[in-house]
């Protein structure tokens, strides 16, 4: 690919690496410093992560990532300061004298509207700090609760593994929600305590691990969703004609009404801005041309 090509990069992250860590690969794979994020995996985590490259990092903060879905395996009789597997073991409670019908009757709780508390090891700041890193300098922070919406958690299998009991489950929840903590409040629920030990993302928004690519297949072929492409899959589209499209290109407002934000295309399909609804007409949000 050109150093000056833009566009998304959807990828099946590995575990064992950092969200930043894939950008960095990808970095050096696009040939440009202008790489970025949205959604961030713990280490530990594999699955969907979107990157934009060039102009489409400027698209990320735009998109409608808000839906995400998981597959993950909660070990209960067993609590970890970080609510997953790469924490320190902080209590353990024989959990094997539950039942496959308590598991499911407790994990049936866990849909609906919450008010959890994100886990103690997260990016969240506190006084100016992120959480993670106050408990790395032995403080515990307090976080508050806050409204998520799980919307389905299906309990896919439950065994006995010696005085623990695993179940894998699948989550379709909003973006803020932190499955680590439905993992620990689970095995609160229970009386035995409770962590993540696996986690894989399925689906961020449009996007799922059937456009996903792996780090080695990118090496073999860096492939590119076309910004243009890209902004025609996550947005409502317009189609302009010269006169409108020129008026896109120096920012100007549009005698266009819009229901939401919606992605404003030149005559030849060149993808020129992203529009928002004004009192009159529409406003420009971000323009990508000039």
């Amino acid at each position: 690919m050109s150093p000056l090509d833009s566009g998304l990069v959807v990828v099946d992250k590995p575990g064992g690496i950092t969200s930043h860590g894939v950008v960095s690969r990808v970095r050096r794979l696009a040939g440009t410093r202008k790489v970025g994020h949205a959604g961030t995996l713990d280490p530990m985590a594999t699955g969907v992560l979107v990157l934009g490259v060039n102009r489409a990092t400027r698209l990320l903060g735009h998109l409608m990532l808000t839906e995400k879905r998981y597959d993950a395996t909660i070990r209960l009789g067993q609590t970890r300061h970080t609510d997953d597997a790469e924490g320190e073991v902080t209590a353990t409670v024989p959990a094997s004298h539950l039942s496959e019908e308590q598991v499911r009757t407790a994990a049936a709780r866990f849909v609906g509207e919450l008010q959890q508390v994100p886990t103690a090891v997260s990016a969240i700041k506190v006084d100016g700090k992120r959480a993670h890193q106050l408990v790395r300098e032995g403080e515990q922070p307090v976080l508050k609760a806050r409204t998520v919406t799980v919307h389905e958690l299906t309990v896919d299998d439950v065994r006995a593994v010696g005085d623990f009991v695993d179940l894998d489950v699948s989550v379709h929840c909003t973006s803020g929600t932190y499955v680590r903590a439905i993992a620990r409040d689970l095995g609160a629920e229970l009386g035995v305590g409770g962590h993540l030990t696996a986690l894989r993302r399925t689906e961020v928004g449009e996007f799922d691990l059937d456009v996903a690519q792996t780090l080695e297949q990118l090496e073999d072929e860096f492939r590119l969703l076309p910004i243009a492409e890209a902004a025609r899959r996550t947005f409502p589209a317009a189609d302009l004609g010269e006169a409108d499209a020129a008026a896109v290109r120096f920012g100007r407002p549009l005698d266009l009404e819009l229901a939401g934000i919606t992605a404003v295309f030149g005559p030849d399909g060149e993808f020129l801005a992203l529009y928002e609804p004004a009192a009159r007409g529409s406003r420009p949000l971000t323009v990508f041309v000039g």
